[in-house]
């Protein structure tokens, strides 16, 4: 039998869990992240275990995950945006000092980033993620 995954909405507050964050810059950048997904997205975040702030819903191999997210975390922001295409080199190349994993993207500070291309790299994952994971 598969077990329970540990990462699925919950119906905590995304506002209180951001006031909540130890780090006084990790804490403003996320709020700004916040506001740009909210914005990008057209959706509202939801909590997604206890320090995961996702956008949107899709079905994986593995059950349900946002589309899309982030999370303010003891050492740098992490956020969920890389899909693996081609386009996303050259938004890296032109994005600032960062690290990335599968599917995220590692931060210390907003302000060393380009946040434009972030922008531009969030618009590019919410539509390959919604072509590959239609509603």
């Amino acid at each position: 039998m598969a077990s329970e995954p540990k990462t699925k909405p919950t119906d905590a507050s995304v506002a209180d869990f951001l006031e909540a964050v130890p780090h006084p810059g990790r804490r403003e950048d996320g709020k700004v992240i916040a506001a740009m997904l909210t914005e990008v997205t057209g959706e509202q975040p939801v909590m997604w275990g206890p320090s995961i702030v996702g956008y949107g819903r899709y079905r994986g191999a593995t059950g349900d995950w946002p589309r899309i997210g982030f999370s303010p975390r003891k050492g740098n922001m992490v956020l969920y945006v890389l899909t693996g295409v081609a386009e996303e080199a050259d938004l890296l190349d032109r994005l600032g000092p960062h690290k990335t994993g599968k599917a995220c993207l590692y931060i210390n500070r907003l302000a060393d980033v380009d946040v434009g291309v972030l922008r531009r790299m969030a618009e590019l994952c919410l539509s390959i993620m919604k072509d590959r994971y239609p509603a």
